[in-house]
């Protein structure tokens, strides 16, 4: 019996207010240095509606900060196109496109889609738009504030061992380029570059802002955002770098292999 396909969920991620994000941020700063309002539409308000763009642009061109209506496929890589301070948090929506529909070319197809009309079918669960692995990721990155602290203070309490420790780890993550070549790679293969770098830039802020907060200095602060981008790395492309013996060493690395306190074992 043949296997029925997959049915194609679209994606759209809105700020926490339910609001749509201009597709083009350049034309949107670019117009509201002119003094102009942006028009946009509130997905909250319209759950199980269906909505008709308010300004629609030339399809499929950006010609307009706001001129349809964006969609994904594979949520991974949902927050790529959203400015650095509106990709988290963000609500996630499932909807579903109606009218005529394009993209950019076969580069982006199927997962970018375009339309001037939708329907709001639901909101899923935000951690969608990390990928597969977006549950995971978010739980470690609630548990960031505390593992720094307590990191910043193992540090303190033996600077000289933990700072060696520390080195020799580094040094295995650098060599063997787990976070910039293996995780990385990883998630651009996976339609997963966007939520990697959204929970890279997550880790990284909540890690030194714990550790700078405990008085760690800053070369500790340094390695303790490494540690805490390189965890966060692990978890989200766990699913992606497990197979033969050097593998698992590089999402060894990845989680902290080496380092005294254990990391979070994921689901």
């Amino acid at each position: 019996m043949a296997r029925s396909a997959r049915p194609v969920v679209h994606y759209m991620a809105t700020r926490p207010d339910g609001t749509v994000p201009p597709t083009c941020n350049h034309l949107a700063r670019y117009y509201s240095g002119l003094g102009e309002t942006i028009p946009t539409v509130n997905l909250a308000d319209h759950i199980g509606e269906t909505v008709d763009h308010p300004s629609p642009g030339e399809k499929w061109y950006t010609d307009k900060p706001f001129g349809y209506f964006h969609m994904y496929t594979r949520p991974g890589e949902i927050l790529e196109r959203l400015e650095v301070a509106e990709r988290w948090p963000v609500r996630l929506w499932e909807v579903e496109p109606l009218g005529e529909t394009g993209n950019w070319g076969n580069d982006f197809a199927p997962y970018w889609l375009m339309s001037h009309q939708i329907r709001v079918v639901r909101e899923v669960e935000a951690w969608r738009a990390f990928g597969h692995r977006g549950m995971q990721a978010l739980a470690v990155l609630a548990q960031l504030p505390d593992l720094a602290r307590q990191w910043a203070e193992e540090w303190a309490a033996d600077p000289e061992s933990t700072r060696r420790t520390y080195k020799a780890w580094q040094t295995r993550v650098d060599d063997t380029r787990a976070l910039s070549s293996w995780a990385s790679c990883r998630a651009r293969y996976s339609r997963r570059e966007a939520a990697l770098q959204t929970a890279d830039q997550l880790a990284g802020d909540a890690a030194a802002q714990a550790a700078t907060a405990a008085s760690a200095d800053p070369h500790a602060v340094a390695l303790i955002q490494l540690r805490a981008r390189c965890l966060v790395a692990g978890q989200l492309m766990f699913d992606r770098i497990r197979n033969g013996e050097y593998e698992q060493s590089i999402r060894g690395l990845l989680l902290g292999a080496g380092l005294d306190t254990p990391a979070p074992v994921p689901a």
